[in-house]
């Protein structure tokens, strides 16, 4: 099947766990007894990115009319999340590749299915990623089983986007997922393994952009997810607007303005950062009440003038109007459209 034209190709943003990690360390105490626990997971999650924008080179070296490719998927499987860091679609196979930007040496042991990591002397376990792909391997097949889609192959790439890294693979499965890890630099003769392999178009077209559009509407991480994966009680979170010159909290109204004590500066849409955190955390919608107790404002007034300006869409009416994104995460181009 040749002249195969990308229909969808999910762009990589910075990943909606890493936004809602940051918005977490925002608003928790510095004592919260989780916190630096928090703090490691968002270092590490940041690290991962990093190295996924690193094999974006690669990824645009691949042929135009042939791959589909689909960064930073989070879709739904019951109370987990299953997180793609990039998936490639052709006629012929899907490809799930999973990043580990990483330091040292890197050992897959398959026999006993660990994942060392040796840096500066230390050796510390991971996540082992051959089994973390094959649940995801495993989920799609059952996505695509559900949902009538002929029997694909389903394979997956581990890419070791650190070029100062170093990696061995060991035990008696090693021949197994020997063709199934590389280094970034090898990323796109690695590729071609998996075409040689895969030769036989099983996909249409129609199949592909029906695809491609069921995992873009699936796309979702729940605003809970992580509150509910430190056991974190919403009554935990810290309320009111913070100063966006010195981090200070809360800010006040004052001139019609935001007004920090501590620095003495003004702002006029220092609320925004309160809203994204809101909902990233809280609820992917807000009531003028709820806005008024999470910013700490008195005038119902005042709350609402800064819910209108602040390109939402509004549903209901009166006290039971509700205020929501246009789209989520929250664009922040949508501070550019603060009315002054």
């Amino acid at each position: 099947m040749k002249g195969v034209i990308i229909l969808v190709i999910k762009e990589r943003t910075i990943p909606l766990v890493i936004l809602i990690l940051q918005a977490l360390c925002r608003r928790l105490p510095l004592n919260y007894p989780k916190y630096q626990q928090i703090l490691e997971e968002l270092g590490r999650r940041q690290a991962g990115y990093k190295g996924e924008v690193a094999l974006d080179y690669y990824l645009r070296r691949l042929p135009i009319d042939k791959y589909l490719i689909l960064h930073d998927l989070n879709l739904p499987d019951g109370d987990y999340n299953c997180q793609i860091d990039t998936l490639l679609l052709t006629p012929e196979f899907a490809l799930i590749i999973e990043v580990k930007n990483m330091a040292g040496k890197l050992i897959f042991d398959t026999e006993n299915e660990q994942f060392l990591q040796i840096n500066n002397e230390k050796e510390k376990g991971y996540q082992y990623p051959v089994a973390q792909a094959e649940r995801h391997q495993e989920y799609l097949r059952k996505l695509m089983a559900e949902h009538k889609f002929p029997q694909v192959p389903i394979d997956y790439l581990v890419v070791i986007s650190n070029n100062y890294s170093s990696y061995v693979i060991t035990g008696k499965n090693a021949h197994k997922v020997k063709p199934r890890v590389c280094k970034a630099d090898v990323f796109n003769s690695k590729i071609k393994y998996f075409e040689k392999l895969y030769s036989e178009p099983v996909l249409s077209t129609k199949d592909l952009r029906k695809l491609s559009r069921l995992l873009v509407k699936m796309n979702t991480i729940p605003t809970n997810y992580i509150l509910n994966k430190y056991e974190i009680n919403k009554t935990d979170l810290i309320t009111g607007v913070f100063g966006p010159a010195c981090n200070h909290f809360p800010l006040i109204r004052k001139k019609q303005k935001w007004y920090c004590i501590k620095c003495g500066e003004y702002s006029n849409d220092a609320h925004i950062q309160a809203l994204t955190d809101y909902f990233l955390l809280i609820d992917t919608k807000i009531t003028n009440q709820q806005f008024r107790e999470f910013a700490h404002l008195d005038s119902i007034d005042t709350a609402g003038r800064l819910l209108r300006s602040a390109n939402l869409i509004q549903s209901g009416t009166k006290r039971m109007r509700t205020y929501s994104p246009v789209k989520f995460p929250w664009d922040d181009c949508v501070k550019k459209s603060i009315r002054k």
